[in-house]
């Protein structure tokens, strides 16, 4: 029996839609559409209810996600009197695939997945008059979230491998690897970029402000293809990756920050967001790696993210000068894709092809940091040197970095400020899997 998946999912959905009252933005509350009247039988009335409980679940334990990422990266450590694995297990290196940085991430996501499949499955079993462009723009959002959720465990799990088909809970599909997951997910957003395109003028549902300029069927297909262009880079598929920008929100000459975001709020049973803390804790903190302080470039205002401590935060051996302050509230939105880092994509994809191309988007990212141009070898060795330096700097506590010096081969560059710390490549499956 796939136990976590399985059974844990489908109490937890139930939970969400069923039993509790969860909110999303402004106290909209999620009771009244249970599980099976979902699948059944989707209804107008209960699709706004789908949508913005698939949003809401997509934001649980995502500080667990980012933390360990974030901490597999050597990006920040995240120090708390509550549960010393952050700063064992974590930073160390030996990763236990049943405690919560293993089980939380990985149940949450197909949590939000579950949501997503009853939600598909109840628009195909619909008697609601939905048209067809109505039919196609719910399809096209709910698999461009489906995505984004897969592409998430993906990475995490990476050639460890993780299931698509978790459709049907008494069957699930096998594991795949990594390649194969990246090329399932491809598809998926393709396919829901052809159901956007024939998703007409406007959605039949509300979206939260996170998707600000994405809320209609046109502006989440340039969502869709901006995320579907960071899949296509982590394949290396960069003729892909500049078509699939050309189509998406990037712009040069755009504000860096706009994007898709997750957000929160205190109404109702709402959730406020987990990835802020205020300055100069002690029992609970999220300290920069000193490295982010010490390799910084002259002037570079993306510095700004870490704040000096009034005194040093240690624990076990590791230190931190700095608070990480990319959050100063706990309603502050948390970004799923930004300009800034599209901006980078179309660098790396115009690396070897293309350099000049390359440097003018470089430049776009070192002038609004003000650093000022690149004035290095056009090679692509040096560029990609360049390319990964800037974005350990523009997206700085996201989650990237462990990603992109994976997938480049360089994780033994990160540093290690222990002789027994390791930095392992993927996260365990959850022991319940049965893989």
């Amino acid at each position: 029996m796939k136990i976590t998946i399985k059974i844990y999912l489908l109490i937890f959905t139930i939970g969400v839609w069923s039993f509790t009252s969860c909110t999303l933005e402004g106290g909209e509350s999620l009771n009244g559409a249970s599980t099976s009247s979902i699948s059944d039988d989707l209804s107008r009335g209960e699709l706004p209810q789908a949508i913005s409980g698939v949003l809401s679940d997509m934001r649980d334990r995502l500080n667990t996600q980012i933390d360990v990422q974030c901490i597999l990266g050597r990006e920040y450590y995240y120090f708390t009197n509550s549960d010393p694995r952050f700063e064992g297990d974590v930073v160390n290196g030996n990763l236990d695939d049943n405690t919560f940085y293993t089980t939380a991430p990985w149940g949450s996501r197909y949590a939000a997945i579950k949501d997503i499949n009853l939600a598909l499955t109840g628009l195909e079993n619909t008697t609601a008059d939905f048209s067809e462009e109505e039919k196609a723009a719910i399809r096209g959002v709910l698999n461009t979230l489906k995505a984004n959720e897969l592409l998430t465990v993906a990475n995490n799990q990476y050639t460890n491998g993780i299931r698509i088909d978790v459709v049907d809970p008494d069957n699930l599909g096998p594991f795949v690897g990594y390649t194969e997951a990246l090329a399932a997910i491809n598809d998926l957003l393709t396919t829901a970029a052809s159901d956007l395109a024939s998703g007409g003028t406007s959605f039949p549902f509300s979206l939260t402000t996170g998707y600000e300029g994405f809320d209609t069927p046109a502006g989440f297909l340039e969502f869709n293809k901006g995320l579907n262009a960071r899949v296509e880079a982590y394949r290396g598929n960069y003729t892909n990756v500049r078509s699939l920008l050309g189509d998406s929100f990037m712009d040069m000459t755009g504000n860096l920050n706009k994007g898709v975001y997750h957000t929160f709020s205190l109404s109702g049973a709402d959730q406020a967001n987990p990835l802020f803390i205020a300055l100069n804790q002690e029992a609970n903190v999220r300290v920069a790696h000193t490295s982010f302080t010490d390799d910084a470039l002259a002037n570079d205002s993306r510095v700004d993210k870490v704040v000096l401590r009034d005194s040093p935060r240690e624990a076990s051996d590791l230190v931190g000068t700095h608070d990480v302050w990319i959050y100063k509230s706990n309603i502050d939105a948390v970004p799923l894709i930004r300009n800034e880092e599209l901006i980078l994509l179309y660098a790396e994809a115009n690396m070897v092809s293309s350099p000049a191309d390359a440097v003018a988007a470089i430049d776009v990212i070192r002038n609004a940091a003000g650093v000022g141009p690149y004035l290095g070898l056009q090679t692509p060795a040096a560029l990609e040197d360049e390319i990964l330096f800037q974005r350990r700097y523009s997206l700085f506590g996201e989650g990237h970095r462990w990603i992109d010096m994976r997938r480049f081969d360089r994780l033994d560059e990160l540093p290690k400020d222990r002789v027994a710390d390791k930095i392992p490549d993927a996260i365990p499956v959850p022991a319940n899997e049965n893989k």
